[in-house]
């Protein structure tokens, strides 16, 4: 994840106070609705580090083939995220 935890806290707070502020939300409970906001950014922000981890673990199992082939890496790792990005339908 390319944000510390601590920052999306913060941002999962901000975004909470604003949305109160200009009454799109009601909350007696701003800490629980911070909690779950800032849940949701780790989950959401995480999820390139998945297709990443993810990537690794196909192109570990194809290695051999990449390397008769003369298959570069880094290419090969563009395309599989990639694939894995629009199976996932995740913006990257």
């Amino acid at each position: 994840m390319i944000f510390s935890k601590d920052y999306v806290g913060y941002l999962a707070r901000q975004t909470v106070k604003h949305l109160v502020e200009a009454k799109m939300i009601k909350t007696d409970k701003t800490a629980v609705v911070d909690e779950r906001v800032a849940n949701a950014l780790v989950d959401e922000l995480s999820l390139e580090d998945r297709i990443n981890d993810e990537v690794r673990v196909i192109l570990e199992a194809f290695q051999d083939d990449m390397l008769k082939t003369g298959a570069s890496y880094p290419e090969m790792f563009k395309k599989v995220k990639n694939e894995l990005a629009r199976k996932y339908k995740a913006v990257l």
